[in-house]
């Protein structure tokens, strides 16, 4: 073999390489992938590169319209106000969640735009506008997979938005990888960025998630985007919840709200108590808190079930709250409140599906709990919020006022939080400061 000849052992299916053969690829999971290749050593040429010219701030003058709006409130409010202009969007999803639906809702919205499908032809995306009694008149519409032919269409056309659905049908005819591998998301997603940087043009992907959570294909390619959008589903199937969790032209922290009706996602402009049980009469076991996605405030019910131990070792499950969190609350309340819960089973739920994340809720927890081993209700008008600490202190919370003025909406008139909270008055509610987890569970009990 010639000085200037070496041999590489590469993927058909993800183009990694490894300096021998295997059987398995280490990268994408296949097997029987890796073949053997030979590549010629170029001699390296002395190539000389002119520098590139710094750019100065001062002399960028910003477009007027940077954002606009996507006629989707929810939408609007998780984009941080809107689409930003040239920006790369990626909507992604379980199947059958609904990200289709929602893209071409978007599209339908803005006006002027081009929706791009490898996955339905006309006929079929015309059955699904019909269903959500859409206007199409303003919208286009091509079957495309190849990226260079969507490329040139976008280019030509100038749509407002681009709109493709979905990025694993896409495919790029200079990627010798095979058909939705990642190599090509990766080599088509990359395109897209660059041009949606140099025309200006918002553009959409959609993309499918695996059985992990992740978007098919590897992890890089929510990198490669501006923004990364999830649609989920509650845990009872009844609304939609739009999550960002990446974008580099706004706060992460805002979900959009929707339900599934018969013509397509509904906004729920006001989800604050969607996430409760409409119940009036108190129940042992049940507390009420307060947490915070971003702006907005939701009111969730934690539900707590005491029950004697059958087995040796009690058990510990939580739903929608962080198990290693609940065993902290109980060990405290075993401790310091001289509580033995060691001979009972613990369950906890969040009612309504939502994943309860920041401690706001630890004291709405804790006296769930209580509630539930000692069989007393707790009245359905006390809000609960405070952080436990591991000596039994109740501290004090981010947004508080906030919280509290929120609950004072929903005609709750007690609160009862950490005593050291600064709390301007509010006027029908009642402040009850408590300064340990003692005198928390002695107001209820």
């Amino acid at each position: 073999m010639p000085n200037n000849v070496f041999t590489i052992h590469s993927c058909s299916n993800c183009g990694a390489q490894y300096p021998k053969w295997q059987g398995r690829c280490n990268e994408c999971g296949a097997w029987g992938t890796i073949s053997q290749e030979s590549q010629n050593i170029e001699n390296k040429k002395t190539v000389k590169i002119s520098s590139d010219q710094p750019i100065n701030f001062q002399e960028i003058g910003l477009a007027e319209k940077t954002r606009f709006k996507t006629g989707l409130e929810e939408v609007d409010r998780v984009l941080g106000g809107g689409l930003v202009v040239g920006s790369l969007v990626l909507l992604g999803g379980d199947p059958g969640v609904g990200k289709s639906t929602l893209a071409l809702q978007i599209a339908q919205s803005v006006g002027g735009a081009l929706y791009i499908s490898g996955e339905e032809s006309a006929n079929q995306i015309k059955m699904r506008a019909d269903r959500l009694k859409a206007d199409l008149a303003d919208l286009k519409f091509i079957p495309q997979t190849g990226i260079e032919k969507i490329i040139a269409t976008i280019l030509d056309q100038k749509p407002k938005l681009a709109v493709i659905d979905s990025i694993q049908t896409v495919n790029s005819a200079e990627s010798t990888t095979g058909f939705g591998s990642a190599a090509q998301i990766i080599s088509c997603t990359s395109q897209l960025m660059a041009l949606a940087k140099k025309s200006n043009i918002p553009i959409i992907i959609v993309g499918h998630v695996t059985k992990e959570g992740y978007v098919a294909g590897p992890k890089t390619l929510e990198h490669l985007v501006d923004t990364v959008l999830y649609l989920e589903n509650d845990s009872r199937d009844f609304y939609k919840i739009l999550r960002g969790v990446k974008n580099r032209f706004g706060s992460i922290g805002e979900i959009g709200v929707f339900e599934m009706t018969a013509i397509g996602l509904k906004e729920v402009v006001n989800p604050t108590n969607i996430f409760m049980e409409s119940c009036n009469l108190p129940i042992a076991g049940t507390a009420i808190s307060i947490i915070m996605e971003g702006s907005r405030a939701f009111l969730v019910e934690i539900q707590a079930l005491a029950s004697k131990t059958v087995f040796g070792y009690p058990q510990r499950k939580a739903t929608g709250f962080d198990l290693n969190r609940l065993q902290m609350i109980i060990a405290v309340i075993s401790k310091i409140a001289k509580i033995n819960l060691s001979n009972h089973d613990i369950y906890l739920n969040v009612a309504g599906g939502l994943k309860v994340k920041e401690t706001a809720t630890d004291l709405a927890t804790g006296l769930a709990i209580i509630s539930a081993f000692l069989e007393k209700p707790i009245s359905r008008d006390t809000l609960i919020l405070g952080e436990i600490g591991l000596s039994g202190e109740i501290r004090t919370i981010a947004q508080i006022e906030r919280r509290i003025k929120e609950a004072a909406k929903l005609k709750f008139n007690k609160v009862i939080t950490a005593k050291n909270s600064a709390i301007s008055n509010i006027s029908g509610v009642e402040i009850i400061p408590v300064a340990n987890i003692g005198e928390a569970i002695r107001i209820i009990a």
